[in-house]
């Protein structure tokens, strides 16, 4: 489902692409969504689901049906207090929020006012998402992970709808992706209520303060508000400095987010959740042994998958492009942008994908504070590279500067996921099963197999522009699967089997 969720999104991004290109407007729109969709990770997907899947899974596991959908009610209604709020100050503080995250636009009025009013239709989504995000950690904490991880599809659909139907009848045809973006948290919602309601747990929303249940999962989730978005936090920091970059460094950033996003959320997002509830489960019935080989399981697939997908970004980023993007509004030039920014960005993918596996082996035991340590951290060594490499690039005049910038977060994923790691081991929480060095030996011979194959087979840069668009995506389709193929045969006669990950598990 998240593959289908992925595919879908690819589509969205190619239809933005060759509609409205890689231009100061889309800038405006992607600083429009990105802010919601930060909420969405911190209020949503992130930090409350990893506060209230453990808390809900406990009441599961030891308290009564009536309890547990006492709790869901209760939930419910403080979130939807909490976000409509938030969701009100973020309509009418509009202006000072784009000043705030994109300072650059203030050289271009027209540009300010755009993303403004495109953040005020956007807003809203974020109350809408969040709401859909407990309904998914609802059906996540019950083994039903198909509704939830299908949902996003429905975004990628009106996105799509909106830029092919709706923006060539308005003035600022751009603007038609917010409405998208506004429909879409709407649809998204009630797709998962049916499914809620087949439970039982379909939540009447109610408020009362002094909910026991609500008051602990707010207690862990303020401080995982932080701890579950250092990445989201380091791209709108990248957002802001790129905003003061040439038209267009947003919109490269964004498509290039994009891409490693895929293997991101197909390996590690849908790992973090499948295993944190087992991780919760695990730690409520204290099964320390079965937690450790829980963990240990997520990262060997982790590993065997993020390390071969890492090099397939970085050696196949310009055919990729050309293939997906490159066509009508968006040119050539904006190809290479955009792929140089995927080649340095993707060298993060393994550390952005453990920590999704990792940061779950905090928050099933209900410790919320460790991964807002560790982030602190890794968002301070972003910044200092900011000040190490950027902005020295920048005074220079060096070449794609927006570049340095996905150097700096895929740098932080690494920091993030090396704390986080050690943290754990030190806590005696996780030990490293035997023949970790022998996997990363064979996974190496795998990938460096793979690389090969593909620098003497990949044709050159300057060769994808002139094809037609079904060859582009032949050539571009064999050589993926020739790669994937390559890989797994390698790993084959190395000795490593799907079966003996499965039963790792």
């Amino acid at each position: 489902m998240t593959l289908i969720s992925r595919v879908v999104g690819f589509v969205r991004d190619m239809v933005i692409a060759v509609i409205f290109g890689a231009t100061g407007t889309t800038d405006a729109f992607f600083v429009a969504f990105r802010i919601p969709n930060l909420l969405r990770r911190m209020f949503g997907e992130g930090a409350f689901a990893q506060a209230f899947v453990p808390v809900f899974t406990e009441y599961r596991k030891q308290r009564s049906p009536q309890a547990l959908k006492d709790l869901a009610d209760h939930v419910t209604g403080t979130l939807l207090l909490i976000l409509s709020i938030i969701t009100f100050v973020g309509i009418v503080a509009a202006p000072l929020i784009i000043w705030l995250f994109a300072p650059g636009f203030g050289d271009d009025p027209d540009k300010q006012a755009l993303a403004t009013w495109m953040l005020r239709i956007t807003f809203p989504y974020a109350l809408f998402i969040s709401l859909t995000a407990l309904a998914g950690g609802i059906l996540n904490s019950f083994g039903k992970f198909a509704v939830p991880a299908f949902t996003p599809v429905f975004l990628n659909l009106c996105m799509i709808a909106a830029a092919l139907w709706l923006a060539p009848l308005l003035d600022a045809p751009v603007t038609a992706l917010a409405w998208g973006v506004f429909a879409a948290g709407i649809v998204q919602l009630g797709f998962q209520l049916p499914a809620l309601w087949k439970i039982g747990l379909l939540p009447r929303p109610r408020f009362r303060r002094a909910h026991e249940g609500v008051k602990r999962i707010i207690k862990l989730m303020l401080p995982a508000l932080f701890g579950s978005s250092v990445a989201q936090v380091n791209m709108l920091l990248n957002t802001i400095l790129a905003s003061f970059l040439v038209s267009g460094s947003i919109s490269w950033l964004y498509y290039s987010d994009r891409f490693v996003e895929l293997p991101l959320a197909l390996f590690g997002i849908t790992l973090s959740t499948v295993i944190l509830p087992k991780l919760s489960s695990e730690h409520a019935t204290k099964d320390p042994a079965a937690f450790s080989k829980t963990l240990d399981w997520g990262l060997r697939i982790g590993v065997t998958i993020a390390l071969p997908a890492m090099f397939g970004l970085m050696l196949l980023a310009t055919p990729i492009i050309a293939t997906l993007l490159q066509y009508q509004a968006f040119t050539a030039f904006e190809t290479k942008m955009v792929a140089i920014a995927l080649a340095v960005y993707a060298i993060g993918l393994p550390g952005f994908v453990m920590v999704k596996i990792l940061a779950p082996g905090f928050y099933a035991r209900q410790d919320t504070t460790t991964p807002v340590k560790i982030g602190l951290i890794a968002i301070g060594a972003n910044i200092a590279l900011y000040v190490i490499v950027v902005i020295p690039w920048i005074l220079l005049d060096g070449p794609a500067p927006h570049a340095a910038l996905a150097f700096c977060a895929a740098f932080a994923s690494f920091v993030n996921a090396g704390l986080l790691f050690r943290k754990l081991r030190k806590l005696g929480v996780y030990t490293p099963a035997k023949g970790w060095s022998l996997l990363l030996m064979k996974v190496g011979i795998g990938c460096a197999v793979m690389a090969l194959l593909l620098l003497a087979l990949t044709p050159a840069a300057d060769q994808w522009a002139p094809w037609p668009v079904m060859t582009r995506v032949a050539v571009l389709f064999g050589l993926i699967v020739l790669a994937v193929i390559t890989y797994l045969i390698t790993l084959r006669l190395l000795g490593i089997r799907p079966k003996a990950f499965l039963s790792a598990r």
